[in-house]
C-alpha cells in the first residue's frame, strides 16, 4: 500500500506519525503522479472552484495492471471496502 498526495515530505512524516500508518506516503508536490493517473482535477467547495486531488484508490496487481478503481472515496468505511475487494478474485487480479 502506498499513499500519494501533494503534501510535502515533512507533512507526510507528521501525518504518518500522528496516525501510526504502517505504509509509505509519497509527496507528489508537482502533481505528476496524480496527473498521470487522471486524479488531478477541478474541485468545488462552498461554491469555490480549485484544482486538487480527486480522492481515488487504485488496486494494482503484481504485474502493474489496475484491477479496480474506487472513485470519490470517503474515508469512513473505505478500508473495509478495499479489504473486501482484495478478497474478490476478479478485483484482486486472480488471487
Amino acid at each position: 500500500m502506498i499513499g500519494v498526495s501533494p503534501d510535502s515530505v515533512k507533512k507526510h512524516e507528521k501525518f504518518k506519525k500522528k496516525y501510526d500508518l504502517p505504509f509509505t506516503l509519497v509527496a507528489d508536490t508537482d502533481h505528476s503522479i496524480a496527473e498521470s493517473y487522471g486524479v488531478w482535477g477541478e474541485k468545488t467547495m462552498f461554491g469555490r472552484k480549485y484544482m486538487g486531488v480527486l480522492r481515488t484508490t487504485f488496486l494494482i496487481d503484481p504485474t502493474g495492471r489496475i484491477t479496480k478503481v474506487f472513485e470519490k472515496v470517503q474515508p469512513e468505511g473505505h478500508a473495509n471496502d478495499v479489504a473486501a475487494a482484495l478478497q474478490s478474485p476478479s478485483a484482486a487480479g486472480g488471487r
